[in-house]
């Protein structure tokens, strides 16, 4: 009798420990704004002459998640298929020319579209895509003129790496990634018996790695890699017939020449590794021309599996090796001078070669970077712009440079922070070349610059005419718009002054216009409807406000539509999403990019929802994380995260909007855990909600998120930042939620799993919802209205009422 009431009581615990729940729907507020149907994206050529709209549908379905997956070396493939499991389709495309109004379907698409690699033509006169089918990846394409698609290949596309096809110059033909006629079957790894151990060695070499996932583990997963990722070349003609270019080989990457002449494939070699992905095996580069005759090998980089400390540390050898855009045929690349070591103290980091096919002369450098190569901007055969920087110090260099030249002493044109966004002096404007490649816009030896033109004041986008006689700026339009946002996107016509531009506000979806500057006219190109009617009319502002160390922050708040901001009676429930940002000074740090005019697009990345729910809303509250000087951010991560949340919090109540005691928190990934730690360190909220995070950053002992540092230089800041190593100070109810394949480094659903498992072992109020078949980010709408339910039911419970 007492074995059976034992029985009887173990299996009512286990009852109440797992909720037996099917997919549940938000209430219909929530709903109306959740189920809407997603406004095309748009893609235009060069010449705004055409623009090719393409619909998808607003969410992936469950079933769309339920496929067959492979996950080796940190991809993610549909071994039927060819394709990354990962990928979002296109279910429809539809043509106009710009400065008309009627939409043209294109004729001819497959039945159930499945569209991916969309890739205009060099002379825009045909569009390419692939198609998924049940069975494998097609080539199609368009005829712009006629609007009118057809099918290039069967289903034999190897699309596992990325796009599986690259345009000829001379618009004849394509170069195509193929399944190898040969190709290898899979190794079942459940039905094939191990023939020894798994075995990996260290040879006492320092090397930081971040935690991976997908990796290879086994023979027989580097078996499957080959199978899956191999490829033929081929090409292909408009007329579908082919010719087979080279035989199978793991191509990771292909480019053409501007010329057309030549072609430079690389490859991906042996030996593999179990730590590292796929990015850092072995490669090779070598150059052909277009004939398959090889002419030069022009890179080898070896397995890298050892890397210095620092985000400023790169690996040895050759690298951002590509065609410089403004040449026939010269490729550009870097080397490292301090071996790749941000920790080594040298006058110059890194050493800037071009080398002119077809390689018979040496390599020429030209320049020497004070600080890591951030990019390169080309214009001519005397122009060009070079960015270095310095993660450290948040420091970045802008030199103008003749590339025909030695330039043993370049000139600095902009020395400043790269997180002063005040100070951007904005992206210089570019334009296609006789190569239809992008390069710098020289119009009588000026250049223009397109900036966001945030400001104090708010966020007013301009264009500079940049001297290259006197490399100095002259301001020839500055956005003066106050109740909208306007994004300068291209400079269409120098002469006439036409750009293209997005407006768009609170509650008017963004639209396509040109705008003259000379007169100021605008001439609308699309005219996308708001598709969250129901929301038009909620308040929205950017609230500014200080944290108790004079740090300036500033949230984008909404409240209620019909919500008295005079008498003030209700004082509302408060909800705050935010993700931290680490900063080296305070001013950068105190700086706002938040623009009360750009468009209320709710999603289940923030709160926004539940402003019709009676809530209100305080989102992308800043939560910046300083470390000036020689301190590090995460030094003081705890009190500067409280910080932020008692300013936010005093904020909102000082207008008068709302309750103090129901304040709820909430963030995904970095942002869960801040979530976490908000909990477990401070009495400020009612109950928080953190998704798809990390806890426990003894798991990620070689560097997290933005520090650098690993485990054993500083196991305090590892141990005091992680909720789960102080567990026992929670208190508050949490609701976690995380995608059970979750593909993110670091936040592995294991790390939710263990703090459920832990605050329950310590009596905390927590409930753990695991979405099926999902990553990092949720695409199921299945999974996204049920979290939206989730959140709800949580937040009626514990903060409401």
């Amino acid at each position: 009798m007492k074995l059976k009431a034992i029985f009887l009581f173990l299996l009512t615990a286990s009852t109440w420990a797992q909720e037996n729940v099917t997919y549940q729907k938000p209430p219909a507020e929530i709903m109306a704004l959740a189920d809407y149907q997603r406004a095309p994206s748009v893609s235009m050529d060069s010449k705004k002459n055409y623009m090719l709209l393409l619909y998808r549908n607003t969410y992936k379905s469950l079933d769309d998640l339920n496929q067959e997956e492979m996950r080796l070396a940190g991809l993610r493939i549909n071994p039927i298929t060819n394709i990354a499991s990962t990928t979002n389709y296109v279910n429809n495309l539809k043509l106009r020319k710009v400065k008309d109004t009627q939409e043209m379907q294109v004729k001819g698409l497959p039945e159930n579209p499945k569209i991916a690699f969309i890739t205009w033509s060099p002379d825009e006169q045909k569009i390419a895509f692939t198609h998924t089918t049940a069975t494998g990846v097609e080539l199609w394409v368009i005829d712009v003129a006629t609007a009118s698609a057809k099918r290039l290949t069967e289903a034999v596309l190897n699309a596992n790496l990325g796009s599986p096809f690259l345009w000829k110059n001379d618009n004849s033909q394509l170069l195509v990634l193929q399944l190898p006629s040969q190709r290898a079957a899979l190794v079942d790894q459940k039905k094939d018996l191990p023939t020894g151990p798994t075995v990996s060695v260290s040879e006492g070499k320092k090397s930081q790695n971040r935690t991976y996932q997908d990796l290879l583990k086994n023979k027989t997963d580097e078996a499957n890699f080959d199978a899956l990722v191999q490829s033929e070349l081929y090409w292909i003609g408009l007329d579908g017939k082919k010719t087979l270019f080279k035989p199978a080989a793991i191509y990771a990457g292909m480019s053409f020449s501007p010329d057309g002449n030549y072609l430079m494939l690389t490859q991906i070699e042996r030996p593999y590794s179990y730590i590292v992905p796929m990015s850092r095996f072995p490669q090779r580069s070598l150059v052909y021309r277009t004939d398959g005759t090889l002419v030069q090998r022009v890179n080898e980089v070896p397995l890298t599996e050892i890397m210095p400390k620092g985000f400023s540390s790169v690996r040895k050898g050759k690298r951002n090796m590509t065609w410089r855009p403004d040449q026939p045929a010269t490729l550009f690349y870097v080397e490292a001078l301090d071996e790749g070591d941000a920790g080594k103290t040298v006058t110059h980091r890194d050493a800037l070669w071009v080398w002119e096919a077809p390689f018979t002369a040496a390599p020429r450098e030209f320049m020497r970077t004070q600080q890591r190569f951030a990019g390169i901007a080309w214009g001519n055969e005397t122009v060009a712009f070079v960015y270095d920087d310095w993660y450290d110090t948040r420091n970045q260099k802008t030199y103008f440079i003749n590339p025909s030249i030695n330039n043993t002493n370049p000139k600095i044109v902009w020395d400043v922070n790269s997180q002063d966004i005040y100070a951007d002096p904005g992206n210089f404007e570019t334009k296609r070349n006789a190569y239809n490649r992008n390069v710098l816009a020289i119009e009588n030896d000026n250049l223009y610059l397109l900036g966001d033109g945030f400001t104090k004041e708010g966020q007013f986008p301009f264009v500079d005419e940049f001297s290259l006689k006197t490399l100095k700026t002259k301001r020839l339009y500055q956005s003066k718009l106050k109740d909208k946002k306007e994004d300068l996107l291209s400079i269409e016509d120098f002469k006439k002054g036409e750009l293209l531009v997005m407006i768009q506000s609170k509650n008017e979806f963004p639209n396509y216009y040109f705008r003259n500057l000379k007169s100021g006219k605008l001439t609308p190109i699309t005219q996308f409807k708001n598709p969250f009617e129901s929301i038009k009319n909620v308040y929205k502002e950017v609230i500014k406000y200080k944290r108790n160390d004079g740090v300036e922050l500033s949230g984008t708040l909404y409240l209620p539509a019909n919500y008295d901001r005079v008498a003030k009676k209700e004082k509302l429930p408060l909800l705050i999403w935010a993700y931290p940002a680490e900063f080296k000074d305070k001013n950068s740090a105190g700086q706002s990019d938040k623009n009360p005019n750009e468009f209320t697009f709710p999603n289940y990345g923030s709160f926004v929802y539940w402003v019709t729910r009676g809530y209100a809303v305080l989102d992308d509250a800043s939560f910046p994380i300083i470390g000036e000087g020689t301190n590090e951010p995460n030094d003081t991560f705890i009190p500067q995260l409280v910080a932020n949340a008692e300013a936010a919090i005093n904020a909102v109540n000082d207008l008068g909007y709302i309750n103090p005691k129901k304040v709820g928190v909430g963030g995904h990934s970095y942002g869960a855990f801040m979530t976490a730690n908000l909990l477990t360190h401070s009495n400020l909220f009612a109950c928080g909600i953190a998704r798809s995070g990390a806890y426990n950053r003894t798991l990620t002992p070689f560097g997290f998120q933005s520090e650098q540092r690993n485990y054993w230089d500083v196991p305090s800041v590892y141990n005091t930042m992680s909720p789960f190593m102080n567990a026992e100070k929670m208190k508050t109810p949490l609701l976690l939620v995380h995608g059970d394949a979750d593909n993110n480094p670091g936040t592995f659903t294991l790390q939710s799993e263990r703090y459920f498992q832990a605050l329950k072992g310590l009596g905390a109020p927590a409930r753990l919802v695991l979405l099926p078949k999902e990553s990092h980010g949720y695409a199921a709408k299945e999974n996204i209205l049920h979290l939206l339910w989730e959140q709800d039911q949580f937040l009626e419970k514990y903060l409401k009422n």
